[in-house]
């Protein structure tokens, strides 16, 4: 056999692998076509990496375009079918009339790598028993700490002072707010997780929240889409490294935080997350066979509402400044209503919300436009139907959250930023059933509340007094954003000016 294949000629091998690749892409073709007659309508794909390629350019621009194909679109992420929810109802009939099926987490190589082989926590935690208990704990825990209450209020307007006074430093020269209001935002997450604020010069804290906002862009850009489709290249070097490493020193600040939690714990009184989860922790190992509270989950969950606690809001509110600015007859409508319900200087609370609807208007329309998650990403937890169609077990889910934020039926300015979007004819709040920027159904962002409070609070602290304008000059940034775990807008520097009753 050996002395055939030894005698054969390079162009006959050259042939044999020629007709071996054809048919290998004729058959991944033939089996691409045969999977879309069974799923809904969708863009071609292209042989093995299916159609990733179409979303690298404007994926915003991509997302608003699959309701073309109608309430349901099938794409392929390499080779396997997922399928994009387009519309509010069709997304409320998956995520709320059959939660159950459609709430699981698609596996993300990428998160299991960074968590050594185990998900846990909260966010990326599969649909089960293990997301039940820890999900159940930190509600729990986090309305003991004052979630949903008037001491959260407190603390928020008071961090809004301190993200007040530090902005006024710059003294009308242009600076970048990207640090001072992650910082202002993670601050609320660290006094409830780890019992603490930092301040805004701290060094240590700075260096953690720059490693944080690089992971959070890395994970999601094109460097982690490619390594979810090929995890081997974990094994050589590469941007991916960086995921790993600035990760590793998260659970490493992490660790160091629960260590000095167990050396001072009193179990009378517990200070924060961390010593609830402590105390948690020694309880069930005594009680329960089936606990899920141990050390790994306890890294994982503090690490979920670390992060999910810190970007999502700060980046909302970094897009605010930008809409606000480009928009400067919102931003003195809602000065002139602040002031007139406010004066200058009482403090606002989420009580005066309907006393001030068009500032409150202005904030649900900053979420809307800025569509920082413009994906929820699910799967199927079992074979399921869905209007018609046969859905199979383990099938991504991608919740259009861009598509359902500018839906021409039901929004009055659907591509323009606009308050309007949410006030009624009688000038009164009125919030579409299309808003869902946290989502629906038992994967409810948990820190909704929290959320809530902090871009409410804040953006009137802010409006009430400062004004927000460009650099002399300088040009907007590029509104399409930064694509990775979340949508960032650009590095871009600003002016702030201190207002008082003598304008």
């Amino acid at each position: 056999m050996w002395t055939a294949v030894s005698n054969l000629d390079a162009c006959t091998v050259g042939l044999a692998l020629l007709l071996g690749l054809i048919s290998l892409v004729l058959y991944e073709i033939f089996r691409m076509n045969f999977s879309r007659t069974q799923n809904p309508p969708g863009p071609t794909p292209l042989p093995f990496v299916g159609n990733v390629q179409g979303f690298g350019k404007n994926p915003m621009k991509s997302f608003k375009m699959m309701p073309k194909y109608g309430e349901m679109t099938t794409v392929f992420i390499g080779r396997k079918p997922a399928i994009f929810l387009n519309t509010i109802q069709i997304t409320k009939e998956a995520l709320v009339q059959n939660a159950s099926s459609f709430s699981g987490r698609a596996h993300m190589p990428i998160v299991e790598w960074i968590a050594d082989g185990k998900y846990g926590g909260i966010v990326w935690s599969q649909f089960g028993h293990s997301w039940r208990q820890q999900r159940r704990f930190a509600l729990h825990t986090l309305r003991n700490f004052g979630l949903g209450k008037k001491t959260m209020e407190e603390r928020v307007l008071e961090e809004g002072q301190c993200l007040i006074a530090e902005m006024c430093k710059a003294k009308g020269a242009a600076f970048d707010p990207q640090h001072m209001i992650q910082n202002a935002v993670s601050n609320m997450i660290c006094s409830i997780v780890f019992g603490d604020r930092f301040e805004y010069n701290n060094k240590n804290f700075a260096y953690l929240l720059k490693i944080l906002n690089e992971n959070t862009m890395l994970a999601g850009s094109l460097t982690g889409q490619i390594f979810n489709l090929f995890p081997f290249i974990k094994h050589f070097p590469g941007p991916h490294q960086k995921i790993y490493q600035n990760a590793d020193k998260l659970k490493g600040f992490i660790m160091e935080a629960v260590e000095e939690h167990r050396k001072t714990l009193d179990p009378d009184n517990p200070r924060d997350y961390i010593d609830a989860y402590l105390l948690e922790m020694e309880k069930q190992q005594k009680s329960a066979e089936d606990s899920t509270f141990h050390e790994m989950n306890m890294v994982m969950s503090v690490s979920d509402l670390f992060l999910a606690g810190t970007d999502t809001t700060a980046t909302t509110i970094r897009w605010g400044l930008i809409y606000l600015s480009q928009n400067p007859d919102v931003q003195e409508r809602c000065h002139k209503e602040i002031v007139q319900v406010l004066g200058y200087d009482r403090l606002p609370s989420m009580d005066d919300r309907d006393k001030l609807p068009y500032t409150y208007a202005t904030v649900h329309e900053i979420q809307r436009c800025a569509s920082i998650a413009p994906l929820f990403v699910h799967k199927t937890t079992e074979p399921s139907k869905l209007r018609g169609y046969d859905i199979p077990k383990e099938t991504q889910i991608l919740v259009n959250i861009t598509a359902i934020l500018s839906d021409k039926e039901h929004w009055k300015h659907p591509d323009t930023f606009n308050p309007e979007n949410f006030l009624d004819d009688n000038k009164c709040f009125c919030k579409p059933e299309s808003f869902l920027p946290f989502s629906l159904g038992p994967r409810v962002c948990p820190g909704e509340t929290l959320a809530k409070t902090e871009l409410f609070l804040f953006i009137t602290c802010l409006l009430q007094k400062l004004r927000f304008s460009w650099p002399p000059g300088a040009e907007s940034p590029e509104m399409d954003g930064g694509f990775g775990l979340v949508r960032s807008p650009q590095p871009f520097n600003i002016i702030c000016c201190s207002r008082g009753a003598n304008e």
